[in-house]
């Protein structure tokens, strides 16, 4: 038999010339579970992955981006699935987030937190984006690119937002307010992550890691006022 993707003669399991499997396995439990835990690379470690955010954050993301990226889950899928994890339970116990509020006037801006609120994996993405910027500028002597900080904050915002469910999952069970100490422990967590990864024999690492973090957020929310506002300026809302 030809193989079905370059058509190469197959006298084995697999193609000689690109590797495809001669034979499709059939579709069945096995195959699904496979799928599932390969797509969030459960099989790959991802307590691993979080006990090394947890204690040594600089080390394990710099091993990623420059010698070994098989051990972690991958960034992009960790900060959307921790993301996922604290929505969940928070709407299930109707734990308010930060900037939770009785928006009902229907504007643009209101809109966009709810949408945040609702899509935190994305949101924090975005967010990145914006911290990533001061992070550069404030470390830019060290070499590392825009891509390769985001990569950076995926992981600590994603341990972040571990923080965040199991403050939000205590709070639920104990009736404790507890998500405000949750965002000055995230907030010290980010601090610490960010500083490490750059040089955590330098305290001015810690202290320029807060403040583009800092920077970070306010020029996101300051963004995001203007264009809502200018977005309602032209529709008239």
């Amino acid at each position: 038999m030809n193989c079905k993707n370059c058509d190469t003669e197959i006298n084995q399991n697999y193609c000689p010339n690109c590797g495809k499997a001669a034979t499709l396995k059939r579709i069945d439990h096995h195959y699904i579970v496979h799928e599932i835990t390969h797509l969030f690379h459960f099989e790959k470690g991802i307590l691993y992955t979080i006990k090394q955010l947890f204690t040594k954050p600089g080390t394990t993301v710099r091993n990623f981006i420059n010698e070994d990226r098989s051990r972690l889950v991958k960034p992009v899928v960790f900060i959307i699935v921790t993301s996922l994890v604290f929505s969940i339970i928070s709407h299930f116990f109707h734990i308010k987030s930060f900037v939770a509020k009785d928006m009902d006037n229907g504007t643009t801006v209101d809109k966009m937190i709810k949408w945040g609120d609702v899509n935190s994996g994305y949101a924090n993405i975005i967010i990145g984006i914006f911290i990533a910027l001061w992070v550069k500028l404030f470390f830019r002597k060290y070499g590392y690119n825009l891509y390769e900080i985001l990569i950076l904050l995926c992981f600590v915002t994603g341990i972040s937002m571990i923080i965040f469910s199991a403050s939000a999952l205590l709070q639920a069970l104990t009736h404790i307010p507890l998500m405000k100490a949750s965002g000055i422990v995230g907030l010290a967590y980010c601090t610490w992550a960010i500083g490490d990864f750059f040089d955590k024999y330098q305290k001015s690492s810690y202290v320029k890691s807060f403040f583009a973090y800092v920077l970070g957020l306010v020029s996101f929310s300051i963004s995001m006022i203007l264009v809502g506002t200018i977005i309602d300026k032209l529709f008239g809302v």
